[in-house]
């Protein structure tokens, strides 16, 4: 074992946590990529989150726009790898997912995972689950999602849905984290 390695890990841990001490304070959350996620996907897209991040399958619900009132489970995903964790509850509306930069789903030695969001994805809860049992893919926790999906869902930074989700407010806000 290197002394002096374990020496930078401890002090870099030290500044870590300060930083995730102050981000915490801004979100009234635990410093986790999904509290951070559901925070930032709060703020973008207007979601008035549930007072209890325990609760099952829903983190929220769309304040405004055209999904207003529709329930809202959010990830964010450091790495695009093509997997969702996937609930089968009926309460869920939609999956928005913020994701870092695409990757596939191997090894992760020797390579770093952004706090970043290069692209966003919402997905319709019923039909996700639909297109994932038709393909015989197991439902739950990192479901396999195949690339078409991936891109038919794709909000920001392009429309691949059509619908204007994303609006150029919030289009900017996300070229901010896309920046980091």
């Amino acid at each position: 074992m290197d002394a002096m390695d374990l020496a930078r890990i401890a002090e870099l841990l030290r500044v870590r946590n300060g930083i995730d001490a102050r981000i915490a304070a801004i979100t009234d959350r635990p410093m986790t990529s999904g509290h951070l996620g559901e925070w930032i996907a709060s703020q973008i897209f207007d979601i008035d989150l549930e007072p209890s991040a325990a609760k099952a399958a829903v983190d929220g619900r769309f304040r405004s726009g055209a999904l207003a009132g529709r329930t809202v489970n959010v990830k964010w995903y450091l790495k695009r790898e093509g997997l969702v964790d996937v609930t089968e509850s009926a309460d869920l509306d939609y999956y928005l997912v913020l994701a870092g930069p695409p990757g596939p789903a191997v090894s992760s030695r020797g390579t770093v995972r952004p706090w970043c969001v290069t692209a966003v994805y919402l997905f319709d809860a019923e039909r996700l689950l639909q297109q994932l049992r038709a393909a015989g893919v197991r439902i739950g926790t990192a479901s396999s999602v195949r690339a078409a999906h991936w891109d038919a869902a794709e909000i920001w930074p392009e429309d691949r849905r059509g619908d204007g989700v994303v609006d150029a407010s919030q289009a900017r806000q996300l070229r901010l984290l896309s920046e980091v």
